[in-house]
């Protein structure tokens, strides 16, 4: 196993930008501190005016495989991910067949074992009959990293709208639940209501279908159940500024037992982009009104909102109801419906560098993207060595150069699916190396070089 040394780089990490040496042995931080020598063999890498971050660990993605295949794998999407400075990712279960049991579960695990680029885990399925399977999961709390509730319209059989199916696991469950909220008897009505007053929906009407009311409804439903119990819950992908008043910033992170996330297009986007983007942003919880989004950022930045994750969640093409021209531009197709168009978007190649973005725009530090970013979501999951930049901790690292700007280019993006809504957006920053368990598998100084020789490992936690 080669062994690195990065020199005099800016190391942003525990709330503090400092410049340093790290040492990488056997895949691990050996040592961090200036004028290091290394008393052994060492591929020395000059970081002087660049930065080093933890790697982002993103703990929402749908890779598709397996069973859905034509979409993605997990292979495809790992690589993109690493890519845009993600070295590890936990991944959801509405996959084909759905993770509704522990040996399915495994069977994904296995499959990451021989393909996966970063390092991994997996979320344990749910519906309204397996509650006592997923409960076994109580045995691996050390190896799995949670169970994923659907408390809203998902792929598969997995939405579980059963209250004592709901309150049999958070109760019982002594791993994280995770959940995606969404009232969808909310949902059903404002479709049903919006529908026989336009007749032909448009992208536009989805925030109106999935609006703050069925949001804020479930997360409420949620957090009631684990207040009751005091589970661990962790709430997906905030959306509206109605639910930010569920959640508090009273305690440090480690002592909270309800935490929350925002994924990076509801930080980006708003409902005035589907005049221009329309379908391509189409996604569950919808992308709604501006007011929304102004909200999270400050939530964000008051502690409220604990996790940055994206949500990657790639569909093909046809499937969102679109072509490209000759010249490569995306087309709507004519015949394209609302209730047919995947709801969905590939973020897994890019959070980072929109994070740094917005870090140039003034809006966010690096010290505060780190920990959202990585920071945080080890301490939510109590991952095992991983997330920060600590000696004896596993080497999961990102160089960024924050003056060597990049432009989202089709030709260069990893997705299986092929398109993205960021094509033609300018980045102010480019990654140049990604560092996954010490194994230096990603790095571009203009073309990209890969090292697949070692993959991703699989994702500890100490609870």
């Amino acid at each position: 196993m080669t062994n690195y040394l990065l020199k005099n780089i800016n190391i942003v990490n525990e709330n503090s930008i400092a410049a340093a040496d790290v040492l990488i042995k056997d895949g691990r931080i050996e040592r961090i501190g200036t004028a290091i020598q290394a008393t052994f063999a060492v591929t020395e890498i000059n970081g002087e005016g660049k930065y080093l971050l933890p790697g982002v660990i993103d703990d929402q993605v749908h890779f598709r495989e397996p069973g859905l295949t034509h979409k993605a794998t997990i292979y495809s999407e790992s690589k993109a991910a690493v890519a845009g400075g993600v070295t590890s990712f936990m991944e959801m279960p509405n996959t084909i067949p759905n993770a509704l049991t522990l040996d399915l579960l495994e069977d994904k695990y296995g499959i990451a074992a021989k393909t996966a680029l970063a390092n991994y885990s997996f979320f344990m399925g749910t519906a309204n009959n397996n509650a006592d399977e997923v409960l076994k999961v109580n045995q691996h709390s050390d190896k799995i990293c949670g169970v994923k509730i659907f408390m809203g319209s998902s792929t598969g059989n997995m939405l579980v709208d059963n209250y004592l199916t709901l309150d049999k696991l958070f109760r019982e469950s002594e791993v994280l639940i995770a959940t995606h909220c969404e009232d969808e008897k909310i949902i059903k009505s404002n479709y049903e209501r919006i529908k026989k007053e336009k007749s032909i929906l448009t992208a536009a009407d989805h925030p109106l279908i999935r609006n703050e009311e069925a949001c804020f409804e479930s997360s409420l439903t949620a957090i009631q159940f684990a207040k009751k119990y005091n589970s661990r819950l962790h709430i997906l992908h905030i959306s509206t500024a109605k639910e930010l008043q569920l959640f508090s910033n009273l305690k440090p992170l480690k002592e909270k037992r309800i935490t929350c996330e925002v994924c990076v297009h509801h930080l980006h986007f708003t409902a005035d982009d589907y005049e221009r983007l329309g379908y391509l942003i189409k996604c569950n919880p919808a992308i709604k009104a501006p007011h929304n989004r102004e909200a999270l950022w400050e939530a964000l930045s008051d502690d409220r909102i604990d996790v940055i994750a994206t949500d990657h969640a790639p569909h093909t093409l046809s499937e969102k109801g679109y072509s490209r021209d000759d010249k490569g531009k995306l087309i709507l197709k004519e015949d394209v419906q609302y209730e047919n168009a995947h709801a969905g978007l590939p973020l897994v190649q890019h959070p980072l560098l929109l994070m740094l973005y917005y870090y140039k725009q003034g809006k966010i530090s690096l010290e505060t993207i780190v920990r959202k970013m990585s920071h945080a979501v080890a301490d939510c999951y109590q991952l095992s060595g991983r997330g920060y930049i600590r000696e004896g901790y596993w080497a999961d690292l990102v160089v960024a150069d924050l003056n060597r700007p990049g432009t989202v280019k089709r030709e260069d993006l990893l997705y299986q699916c092929g398109w993205s809504p960021l094509e033609g957006f300018i980045f102010p920053a480019s990654i140049t190396h990604t560092f996954v368990s010490g194994n230096l598998i990603y790095e571009n100084y203009g073309n990209a070089v890969w090292n697949e020789s070692n993959k991703g490992m699989r994702l500890l936690f100490e609870r």
